[in-house]
């Protein structure tokens, strides 16, 4: 079985840099991008070079350490520090693993700040950095061996948008199921939606699958009725960008959509994420800041004018799935099914 690329990845010591595949320009170029300053990491986060829950944490995470170099000796560590997270915090707003990673990154530093040198500082936040990078990649291959057995031999996956390696540090989390019952042996056939506007799903999802050499077939989103009414579809795999304590779950724009017509025909719903996904401080789904994206990728996908001058448009990146269409969550830890919050709390706390 082929591998992907790597996503994302330090290059030298605490003084290095940042070397991520820009997702923008897949499928048809695998070219990486150096990233020397914060600045250059907030673009990528922001452009989505880099996407993917996971793979945003990560990068935030090494982007503290690319933003604490400019830190001279005699100057304020915990002033620094403050600025740097605050900046990244303002890339994007949905994927809770960016707030998560650098709240520990913050944590981890507190009590060294006013007491390392410079060069010590940056190198025990590099050793935390590359932590995060390595526990999610174990999380990653937890969750597909939790859920692997729901795919039986056979059976025909549906996904929306891309939660496989190019989201995460390694493996992927709703990818991540699939590759785990390709490698016990189970052959099956995956569906993947385009994903709209900007075709997560046939730029990266059909591609990592493909490069995995497992059966996938390319659908545009609004054909996902029709293939589960044609009986094709027997389980749906999504990731999540942020679950709130009750279980809702936002995910890509378009996921909702994928999780009611599921329920009206009858077939289970899973989301497959890692517990630093989880956002046990909202009560529900209602409280999960959706972000904004620009017109432009509406009107103008892909680089060609596709609409009118001058139409309004709408443009939420994300969607929330509500808990009650979650057949369950699948964690590293196991999976949460029913999916309630005594259930969720009692696997993550």
């Amino acid at each position: 079985m082929n591998q992907a690329p790597r996503t994302i990845e330090w290059i030298g010591d605490a003084d290095g840099f940042v070397r991520l595949l820009d997702q923008t320009l897949l499928p048809t170029r695998v070219e990486y991008r150096d990233c020397r300053t914060v600045e250059e990491i907030w673009e990528a986060i922001r452009m989505l070079r880099v996407r993917g829950a996971p793979a945003i944490g990560i990068a935030a995470a090494m982007g503290v350490v690319l933003g604490m170099q400019s830190l001279a000796k005699g100057t304020s560590a915990v002033e620094r520090l403050r600025e740097v997270t605050d900046y990244l915090r303002t890339s994007r707003p949905t994927a809770v693993n960016l707030f998560w990673a650098l709240d520990r990154m913050a944590r981890h530093a507190a009590p060294h700040l006013e007491k390392l040198p410079p060069d010590q500082l940056r190198t025990m936040l590099l050793e935390e950095a590359l932590r995060i990078e390595d526990e999610d990649r174990q999380m990653c291959r937890a969750i597909g061996a939790h859920g692997a057995a729901l795919i039986g031999e056979g059976q025909g996956v549906l996904t929306h948008c891309n939660a496989g390696g190019l989201a995460t540090a390694d493996y992927g989390t709703a990818l991540a199921v699939m590759f785990a019952a390709a490698e016990q042996g189970r052959k099956f056939a995956v569906f993947a939606d385009e994903t709209r506007p900007l075709l997560q799903g046939a730029r990266l999802t059909a591609w990592e699958l493909q490069q995995r050499g497992i059966d996938v077939t390319l659908i545009c989103d609004n054909m996902a009725a029709q293939v589960m009414r044609e009986g094709r579809v027997h389980l749906v795999v999504t990731g999540a960008d942020r679950i709130a304590a009750n279980g809702d779950t936002a995910n890509k724009i378009g996921t909702y959509g994928v999780a009611l017509l599921a329920q009206a025909h009858g077939i289970p719903f899973y989301v497959a994420a890692p517990s630093s996904t989880f956002d046990l401080s909202l009560s529900s789904g209602d409280a999960i800041p959706i972000e904004q994206r620009d017109p432009r990728e509406i009107t103008h996908g892909l680089g060609k004018q596709i609409a009118p001058d001058g139409i309004k448009v709408y443009n939420p990146a994300f969607d929330v799935t509500p808990a009650a269409l979650i057949a369950g969550i699948i964690t590293e830890k196991g999976i949460i099914r029913p999916v309630r919050e005594e259930n969720i709390r009692e696997v993550l706390v």
